[in-house]
């Protein structure tokens, strides 16, 4: 029985997987990135938000 097509056919595919995953580490990353910003933008907003009520609270006890 003679393997030598069945070798060259899985060596082109773990080629094949190692310029699929090549290609995909831009796209995690940018995905990352996007994530990150995202989650920087809420945690920005939600400190605004806890600023607006400690202030609120501030103010009631004052009062």
């Amino acid at each position: 029985m003679n393997e030598a097509p069945a070798l060259l056919a899985l060596d082109r595919i773990e080629e094949a997987l190692a310029r699929i995953e090549a290609a995909a580490r831009p796209a995690r990353t940018d995905g990352e990135a996007d994530l990150r910003r995202r989650h920087d933008d809420l945690k920005a907003c939600v400190a605004r938000s806890l600023a607006e009520l400690d202030e609120l609270l501030a103010e009631r006890g004052r009062g």
